[in-house]
């Protein structure tokens, strides 16, 4: 079987044939509260989440003041510019220096896209277990140069990229950098029919490296299908109410949902196994139920040669099998034999 790629991240083997690296994207679900973001942390630990992203910026280095609204924003958050929506939703830098401490302390890694290069310069002061690259910067070649300066890994989203802007990205980040893949479609809620999983399997051949999927869609069928398909990094968004105003809760899960979402897929990797075809402790039983043995269809006398007409293979298994017809046809019995009775080697010479 071929090696699938590989990169370690906090210490956990990120693979399609390892466990889901599942993220808890709090990003400014926070809505620019320091105490809900703590809070929001403890709940995505108990989730079941293995990190937390949140996103860091300065509004006046990320969007001009004119700037309008996606849609999305616009339905969620009303009428406004952009700048006014961030800057509400912005948090300074020592407050997330105060929360890689908590996930420090609650056994969570703690991850933040940065969206400027002084953020992404204070993001990577903090040391976290990588950089989560944001959709809307893949194009951003000072950016992602200033990237490549560190030896932190890559989670590279790639919302509304093209597949030459993502290797032109990967070719910046240049040959020793260490990158996942993240599929990714930016719209809020994005629909299944739109995500195109089965990219995953391709970006993974062409460019050597783990994938995984930024998850923007309602519900967790979107994530079981990207894991059959060779996720390694699921990214979903995260909230403690859907109902809350602003631009990402109606687009996030709840903790429980979340958690419920965790354990399908702890599942289901168990069931994807490890793509060797082997019979398992559990069907041995139904295996002898279900299997034939040979037996004779009629009375036959010593000295007979057999023919295949002979010999049927009836419930349950545990004699010769079926499938070892051949060496039996053309041999001639040593004695006597009934109808029904189990074929054995013994019976002819």
């Amino acid at each position: 079987m071929q090696k699938l790629p590989e990169i370690e991240i906090g210490g956990r083997r990120i693979a399609a044939d390892a466990p889901t690296y599942i993220i808890a994207e709090i990003g400014v679900n926070h809505n620019g509260d320091p105490a809900l973001a703590h809070e929001m942390i403890d709940a995505a630990r108990d989730a079941g989440a293995d990190a937390v992203k949140f996103q860091t910026y300065r509004t006046e280095d990320l969007v001009l003041e004119s700037a309008a609204k996606a849609d999305y924003q616009l339905e969620k958050t009303g009428v406004g510019k952009q700048f006014d929506m961030l800057k509400g939703l912005e948090l300074p830098f020592p407050v997330f220096s105060e929360l890689h401490a908590h996930c420090s302390e609650v056994g969570i890694d703690f991850m933040s896209t940065a969206f400027d290069p002084i953020s992404l310069d204070f993001v990577i002061s903090l040391e976290p277990v990588c950089l989560k690259w944001p959709s809307g910067e893949l194009t951003n070649f000072p950016l992602l140069r200033q990237a490549s300066k560190t030896k932190l890994p890559i989670m590279l989203s790639t919302g509304m990229g093209s597949l030459r802007e993502i290797s032109s990205a990967v070719d910046i980040l240049g040959p020793d950098q260490e990158v996942v893949i993240l599929q990714c479609v930016s719209n809020y809620p994005a629909a299944i029919k739109d995500q195109n999983l089965r990219v995953l399997p391709a970006m993974q051949a062409a460019f050597g490296c783990p994938v995984g999927f930024s998850d923007h869609t309602e519900g967790v069928y979107a994530a079981v299908a990207a894991k059959a398909l060779g996720m390694s990094v699921l990214e979903k968004h995260f909230t403690l109410n859907c109902a809350w105003e602003g631009p990402d809760h109606s687009a996030s899960i709840e903790p429980e949902g979340f958690r419920e979402m965790v354990a399908i897929l702890r599942e289901i990797e168990e069931g994807l196994g490890d793509g060797v075809k082997q019979i398992v402790d559990a069907e041995k039983n139904v295996r002898n139920v279900a299997r034939k043995s040979l037996v004779y269809r009629q009375q036959l006398k010593k000295g007979h040669v057999i023919q295949e007409g002979d010999l049927i293979g009836k419930r349950p298994g545990g004699g010769v099998a079926p499938d070892q017809i051949d060496q039996f046809v053309g041999c001639r019995l040593t004695h006597d034999v009934n109808l029904d009775q189990i074929v054995d080697e013994s019976h002819v010479r």
